[in-house]
């Protein structure tokens, strides 16, 4: 799996997505971080199916990518889950397409394993049931087992949102106290300066460090000399790419920060 998510994240180069281009996507408000995050400290993503407005799976994907990217940029130091929020709001069986829903679930389990702590599904209607179980399929055990079904007339669901939840920061379509909704101007802004951040991030040196110690962390059982000489290999291919990715990401030919990035591999 770690091969596999460091190959894609060579290929689709998902760190170099900017607000700008996938700015059409998020007009609805269908996935957007919101501004608190849960009494834990983990970034919340809220999700608005029924909110969909786009009918390009690939341009959907995108959108769905810079939204994880942009969650997990904004984790807390001692985090590395995120919660979703998933708002069932204007929600039909025509919102989403199986082919859709296949490929975002193969994106997030095979390429951002572990990242999800909670999914809450917030107010789903009946017919959901019927979507559920084609759904179910596409995810691993685990997964669905962190996916919880909350209703606002149901006291006993609702001790989700309350043991998770400061009601006084959760948005009022969650049976929380805060009236703010979601405003894709004011999230605009918010999203350009967190697209600078990633910028500074991938130039500073961190990102390789990250990459490299979260790849020993899952790297569980020992390698044949093969293996390692090959993992050598890869490592340098890896460093030259993604030397190559952080200027077309910052736009700028910033030949110090390069060679510092390197060195730091």
């Amino acid at each position: 799996m770690l091969k596999e998510a460091l190959k894609w994240r060579l290929e689709y180069k998902p760190e170099a997505i900017c607000w700008e281009d996938i700015v059409h996507e998020a007009e609805t408000g269908k996935i957007y971080r919101a501004d608190y995050c849960d009494k834990y400290g983990r970034t919340v993503l809220v999700m608005r199916p029924g909110f969909q407005n786009t009918n390009s799976t690939k341009g959907q994907i995108k959108y769905l990518v810079y939204c994880m990217e942009n969650a997990i940029l904004n984790l807390a130091a001692d985090q590395e889950q995120m919660v979703w929020l998933i708002d069932f709001q204007g929600w039909t069986m025509g919102s989403v397409s199986v082919k859709a829903t296949r490929e975002t679930a193969h994106v997030l389990q095979d390429y951002y394993p572990e990242r999800l702590a909670l999914g809450i599904l917030y107010n789903p209607p009946r017919i959901f049931e019927s979507f559920w179980k084609i759904v179910k399929p596409f995810l691993e055990h685990k997964t669905y087992k962190k996916v919880k079904f909350v209703y606002s007339d149901d006291i006993e669901s609702q001790k989700v949102i309350t043991d998770n939840f400061d009601m006084d920061k959760l948005e009022l379509a969650f049976g929380g106290r805060n009236p703010v909704g979601f405003d894709i101007n004011q999230y605009a802004e918010r999203m350009k300066e967190d697209d600078k951040k990633m910028s500074a991030f991938l130039t500073s040196g961190t990102f390789l460090k990250s990459v490299h110690q979260r790849s020993e962390s899952l790297v569980a059982e020992p390698q044949s000399e093969e293996a390692l000489s090959e993992s050598s290999s890869s490592g340098n291919e890896l460093k030259e790419k993604l030397s190559c990715k952080t200027n077309v990401a910052t736009k700028t030919e910033n030949k110090p920060d390069v060679i510092q990035i390197s060195e730091s591999v």
